[in-house]
């Protein structure tokens, strides 16, 4: 009984739909997250009568034929790139992206990671670096005299020190866009890598046209809408006990077959 089969690959998909809700709400409060889901496609299907053929040597055409589907199948589980709401921390060294555009980060690897999470600090040698001691690229070091340090919009890192009146440039952060977002793959840590699906990333100062502004003493938060969350995950509830009706329903008709 294909039932059987068809009801299991929908409770399968719905068990791997309110994996990825958990991990949203999971992230609730992650910064700089980005919500999931999950798209859905439906299996093949077995032709008992296809459409178009002949239905008799008069040469006439079934109109419509008979098919069976088989299931459905996750196809993808895709990255919302929804902008977070930014949270005031009035903490300097605190950046949110107000846009489109990612932190390049540079890992113990040597390899370049891109991140939302804009929750910064400075290194022993005074450089910028995320929560997990990456150099956030291009590699800014903040004096150890400096009295402040101000990132305006557009990125540019100046510092107050000791002494002086006029302030200091001692960088520049750029912010990288990639062609398809959807592509990049997560790495956990809020980063994520450049692959083949992603494409190559340009990079550009921050308020540059396609790019979003840099905002000192905020974060971006995830966003993750928890009533939509919860509603979906009611949803999936409810999808994978109708499926599991299905199955409970053909058993019975198996045992009414067995008892004939």
């Amino acid at each position: 009984m294909r039932a059987l089969d068809i009801a299991a690959t929908g409770m399968q998909a719905q068990q791997t739909n309110v994996e990825v809700i958990a991990n949203n709400i999971a992230n609730m409060t992650t910064t700089g997250y980005q919500r999931q889901r999950v798209e859905f496609q439906d299996l093949l299907y077995q032709d008992l009568r296809r459409a178009g053929s002949n239905s008799s040597d008069a040469g006439t055409i079934v109109p419509s034929g008979t098919q069976i589907g088989l299931g459905v199948k996750t196809a993808a589980i895709y990255r919302i790139d929804q902008q977070g709401n930014l949270q005031q921390t009035n903490n300097s060294l605190d950046l949110a992206i107000s846009g489109n555009g990612w932190f390049q980060v540079t890992l113990p690897s040597g390899q370049t990671a891109y991140t939302r999470d804009g929750t910064f600090g400075l290194s022993p040698s005074g450089e910028i670096v995320t929560a997990d001691g990456y150099i956030v690229q291009p590699g800014i070091q903040i004096p150890s005299n400096a009295t402040n340090v101000t990132i305006n919009a557009s990125g540019q890192v100046q510092v107050s020190l000791s002494g002086q009146t006029a302030p200091q440039t001692v960088g520049q952060l750029q912010l990288a866009a990639f062609p398809n977002d959807a592509g990049l793959e997560a790495q956990g840590g809020n980063l994520l890598i450049q692959t083949a699906a992603s494409g190559s990333p340009v990079t550009a100062v921050p308020s540059s046209p396609g790019f979003g502004s840099v905002q000192q003493g905020f974060v971006e938060n995830s966003n993750v809408n928890v009533v939509s969350e919860i509603t979906d995950l009611i949803t999936a509830q409810r999808a994978y006990e109708m499926n599991s009706k299905v199955i409970t329903t053909s058993n019975q008709m198996l045992n009414t077959l067995t008892q004939l």
